[in-house]
């Protein structure tokens, strides 16, 4: 990709990136949800804040509505075809017939699969041999020569420089490019019209639905903390979003989030597993210094990568990314849980990373709590994706048979087995 041709990381460019792909992905839709925004708004009770850091604290109690920005639903299943395509829209004729390459463990592997078939090139993809097998086969339905590797991003990188040599084609990187944090950054434009637009109409959604316009950014206390300039204009017009929430991995998708809404009054959040070292954001907001290397087996297998660098140029920012929050793979089975049960809707672990911060993270939930005041924050998360598959999340969840049988309805509470004239 030829950097000297890269749009500045600002939000224009992400509203450029936009008008170049529009006709190439979804508009992916914007649900709420009223039970697990009362569950964000309900304290943890004491006995489960046992055996985490915030043992002994007293619990939180923000107030918090849900604005879900359903990224599963977008083509090939992610986000990632936003950057894909952008980036691929961005080369010039003589790159585009040498093909494309790139490593991953998924979901950009789909995501450029499928724009490389639409640009009728050559898609070469280094996958690791534990990547998911549906992402695997889809990547491969989709045309591209896969190419298999180690799992971490030192053993992804040597096949890649050894199919770069025998192919001559271009490396689309999957989240360590402006051209791809741009293309992802769209998400942010379109969650932030599309909340708008849902508050238009019902304004009961929001949390600030009194009309009180003397709060900024739903903050009684006037904190000063920016995320650019908190201009009351801005933040009391009616849909603004207090907060928005996402998952980082390599941190395309999280850096094109803040990028896009750097300046406008809403904060960026970012969420990650902790899971065997997972938490390198996190870790690496703490010492100052990027985290150059991860090796995980957390679920949340989007995610098991470090941060890129031009990435961690924007995370590390204050202005520009509030704060990183990481959880446990339990944390994220119960929120994957809630939106499979309560939203019906089909996500993968790594998409719900957010979700599960806001719900369980006693840290994020007291920052709401003591800045969101009585009225709360409106807040969006953006569900990634969705790439998983039945036979994964039955081993996710796997319990004992008589378990099993109970919750199917099959076991009655006594241990009997018959059912008679009952009403569907």
């Amino acid at each position: 990709m030829a950097d000297s041709r890269t749009l500045p990381l600002k939000r224009s460019s992400v509203q450029s990136a936009r008008e170049r792909i529009r006709e190439h992905i979804q508009l992916t839709p914007v649900l709420t949800s009223t039970t697990l925004s009362s569950l964000a708004s309900t304290p943890q009770t004491p006995e489960n804040l046992i055996g985490t850091p915030f043992e002994g604290q007293r619990p939180a109690h923000p107030r918090i509505n849900f604005f879900f920005k359903c990224e599963n639903y977008q083509r090939t299943g992610a986000f990632k075809i936003r950057g894909a395509f952008h980036a691929l829209s961005r080369l010039t004729e003589e790159e585009l017939a040498r093909g494309v390459v790139t490593h991953s463990s998924g979901n950009h592997a789909q995501a450029l699969a499928l724009a490389a078939r639409t640009y009728g090139i050559p898609a070469h993809i280094v996958m690791p041999t534990i990547s998911t097998p549906s992402k695997i086969a889809a990547t491969q339905g989709y045309g591209a020569n896969v190419y298999f590797s180690g799992s971490t991003s030192d053993e992804r990188e040597a096949v890649l420089r050894d199919v770069i040599k025998d192919t001559s084609a271009v490396l689309v990187l999957p989240y360590d490019h402006p051209d791809i944090i741009l293309g992802q950054g769209t998400i942010a434009l379109e969650l932030e019209e599309q909340a708008k637009e849902l508050i238009r109409k019902n304004q009961a959604l929001s949390v600030h639905n009194k009309g009180k316009q003397n709060v900024t950014n739903g903050h009684v206390n006037g904190t000063n903390h920016t995320n650019g300039t908190h201009i009351s204009s801005l933040v009391s017009e009616p849909g603004h979003l207090d907060a928005v929430i996402a998952p980082i991995g390599g941190g395309g998708m999280l850096s094109g989030i803040a990028t896009c809404f750097h300046g406008t009054g809403t904060y960026v959040f970012g969420a990650e597993p902790s899971f065997e070292g997972a938490d390198d954001a996190r870790r690496g907001l703490a010492a100052n210094k990027r985290v150059p290397t991860v090796k995980t087996l957390t679920i949340a297998d989007g995610l098991r990568t470090p941060v890129g660098e031009i990435p961690w140029t924007i995370i590390s920012d204050k202005t520009k990314l509030r704060g990183i929050y990481a959880v446990t793979e339990e944390q994220i089975l119960q929120a994957m849980r809630l939106v499979l049960e309560r939203m019906k809707v089909f996500v993968e672990p790594s998409a719900v990373v957010g979700l599960a911060v806001a719900l369980y993270d006693e840290e994020f939930r007291s920052l709401v709590e003591r800045e969101g005041g009585e009225e709360g924050w409106d807040v969006g998360v953006v569900l990634s994706g969705g790439n998983t598959t039945v036979e994964a999340i039955s081993k996710m969840y796997a319990v004992s048979e008589e378990k099993g049988e109970r919750i199917e309805g099959k076991l009655g509470g006594r241990g009997e087995r018959v059912a008679e004239n009952v009403a569907g």
